[in-house]
């Protein structure tokens, strides 16, 4: 631009030159004047051009800067230092309880459970998770009776697994993990809150529903006799039909092929309520299940909010499509009030019937009715939250029955639990 500027420049005194003789000496000057501020005006565009240039490759710099750390930022861990992505978590519970069964003298014990966990946040969408557990090897109790003289608890492999998130709402996890199944207040219909599935398991929630699946091995060796494995689907919605109510509900349907398939955990005849039948009647020898699972599970709870203290109605039922007879369970109940906070309380409801058949007795509830299936009865529970992480509780069994499909006549089981829970 500047070489055409000089061009014309010289071009235009040439023809000032030879017209010298017809242009006065005031329109010489004025001439010459405006060919100065032309100058100038060309050398502030051009320094303009060359701001407006410099800015733009900055503007660019930085966005390909932005760029590569947000890259950076999703491919690795949140923090600078190995220690940021790292979380402790864990619980320490104290019990003591009374059992009564039948005509047998009254038994009481000192129980703790402690767990322990770590979770390795090794990305934005992936995590590895380890936790271990004071307690006993039982898949759904992580109870340990004090005594012994003091003799030292074993310690057991509580969890170990690997979760991804591919998309945002979704899950795929394996090892041995938590239970990613929905149960309805804490519902022990299916599963014992203790139980920690070993499989995989992928599911997703988002927009007021949810999906869980999972295919878990109750033995995954193919030297044993007794390999199997188990699947299940579950969906459900959640949402508000109406101000300061929430409705979760849905349907799960689980397939355990157990049949003529020996125990998985304890001794050879104990089956936890199910049904089962023997090579040699009246022995444990060559004892195996007689039904599979094939459990379809409907659930829903109702939690009414704006009152003094929230208020949640639940039920959950289970049908066991295979079996011919005792084959559905199911219980209701209601919590008011949560220990959310310091100086808060809860008080809960709840009665279940769970025939024989109904469920998979080796992972469900192993409170009520002495645990498993075949039972029945009243629970009661009140917490009282001491501290934000630490709350007293006490909880009921009251009349509960257990054997009465198995043997025509059920067995009284009360039992009374005091907890001191603390979590961090």
């Amino acid at each position: 631009m500047r070489r055409l500027t000089v061009a014309a420049l010289a071009s235009l005194s040439l023809a000032t030159a030879a017209a010298e003789a017809a242009v006065s000496e005031a329109e010489f000057e004025q001439l010459k004047a405006d060919m100065a501020r032309l100058t100038q005006r060309v050398g502030t565009l051009e320094a303009e051009n060359r701001r407006l240039r410099e800015a733009s490759e900055t503007a660019v710099s930085e966005v390909q800067l932005v760029r590569s750390e947000v890259d950076q930022a999703r491919r690795s861990p949140p923090g600078g230092h190995w220690s940021d992505t790292i979380k402790l978590y864990g619980d320490y519970r104290y019990r003591y309880e009374e059992i009564d069964v039948g005509a047998r003298d009254t038994r009481t014990r000192h129980r703790i459970r402690a767990r322990a966990g770590l979770v390795a946040q090794l990305s934005s969408e992936l995590e590895v998770g380890l936790g271990l557990a004071a307690g006993n090897e039982s898949p759904r109790s992580g109870n340990i009776t004090l005594g012994s003289g003091g003799t030292s608890k074993d310690l057991f492999l509580n969890l170990a697994y690997a979760r991804w998130q591919p998309f945002d709402g979704g899950y795929l996890m394996a090892g041995k993990m938590a239970n990613t199944f929905y149960r309805t207040q804490g519902s022990g219909l299916l599963w014992d809150s203790d139980y920690t599935p070993e499989g995989i398991a992928f599911g997703w929630a988002g927009q007021g529903l949810f999906l869980n699946s999972a295919a878990i091995w109750l033995e995954s060796d193919s030297n044993r006799a007794n390999e199997t494995t188990y699947w299940g689907l579950q969906g459900g919605v959640s949402l508000q039909p109406a101000n300061n109510l929430t409705l979760t509900a849905g349907a799960a349907y689980f397939d355990l092929p157990v049949r003529g398939e020996s125990v998985f955990f304890g001794e050879p005849d104990e089956f936890f309520g199910n049904s089962f039948s023997c090579t040699e009647p009246g022995t444990s020898a060559g004892c195996v299940y007689l039904n599979d699972y094939e459990e379809l599970e409907l659930f829903a709870d109702l939690t009414v909010a704006g009152l003094p203290l929230p208020l949640t109605f639940f039920v959950d039922y289970v049908q066991n499509l295979d079996a011919d007879e005792f084959d559905s369970g199911w219980l209701a109940g209601a919590k008011l009030g949560n220990t959310a906070a310091a100086g808060s309380w809860q008080l809960g409801y709840q009665y279940e019937d769970v025939e024989a058949d109904a469920t998979f007795g080796l992972l469900r509830d192993s409170n009520v009715g002495g645990g498993g299936t075949d039972i029945s009865g009243h629970k009661f529970t009140g917490k009282y939250a001491v501290a934000r992480h630490w709350v007293l509780g006490v909880t009921w069994y009251l009349n509960n029955e257990s054997g009465e499909n198995a043997t025509g006549r059920g067995t009284d089981f009360d039992r009374v639990v005091f907890d001191s829970v603390f979590k961090y």
